[in-house]
């Protein structure tokens, strides 16, 4: 089995397990959807002021849902001993990571990313704005699950893991958010959305490149 059906089976496996813990991956959705759908209840019906918040609070309930899963996304392998085997296995870790990665966003940041459109009719955003916002989340969920990686693989095995998972990564986040939730403002505004699009892009780039081999060290070091 050469290189790439090791890559495809192990993306396939997670992919599956996800699957029959279903519960997991509907908490990430539901609270999303909760989060976003209770902000409007809260603060009012103003069009005006939904139109201003929305970014933000579309933004923010999507971080906080996919830092719901981090915690698992090594945890249950590490359990019954299949992260070992994988470190000790011919395929190289770093890929083992990026396909439990993708798995992740697959699983917690594509469906976000589906519903957001949704999510911003209740806020009154316009068909440019709900555009922007929606690529800002294809950009930006996927550097989310990349530096969550390396937060999860620093925390394995720790006890209250979760809790200083959010402590390690939420710094990181923040320059995720405010060009994310930026864009769509701009847009909004009619500045234009490209500056904002163009960072979190090259946060993607930068988190896709060197993420994967920082959770790998993380991991090493978790280990041994």
């Amino acid at each position: 089995m050469n290189g790439q059906s090791i890559w495809l089976s192990l993306l396939r496996r997670d992919l599956l397990l996800a699957a029959r813990r279903s519960a997991d991956v509907a908490s990430v959705i539901f609270f999303f959807v909760i989060a976003a759908s209770l902000f409007p209840l809260g603060v009012g019906a103003e069009p005006a002021m939904l139109r201003a918040v929305a970014p933000g609070v579309l933004w923010v309930a999507a971080l906080l849902s996919t830092m719901l899963s981090l915690g698992r996304l090594f945890a249950a392998d590490h359990l019954d001993g299949t992260l070992e085997q994988m470190l000790l296995s011919p395929q190289p870790l770093i890929m083992t990571i990026i396909a439990k990665t993708l798995a992740h966003w697959l699983i917690s940041g594509l469906p976000l990313v589906v519903l957001a459109p949704v999510l911003g009719l209740q806020f009154d955003l316009s068909g440019r704005e709900i555009l922007v916002l929606t690529v800002s989340l294809l950009l930006g969920t996927p550097v989310l699950s990349l530096i969550g990686s390396i937060g999860a693989a620093l925390t394995l095995g720790v006890r209250g893991g979760g809790v200083l998972v959010a402590l390690l990564v939420l710094p990181l986040y923040i320059p995720v958010l405010i060009f994310g939730a930026g864009a769509v403002t701009a847009s909004a505004a009619g500045l234009g959305a490209q500056a904002g699009l163009s960072l979190v892009g090259a946060m993607l780039a930068v988190s896709a490149v060197f993420a994967p081999y920082a959770a790998a060290a993380a991991l090493r070091i978790a280990l041994e």
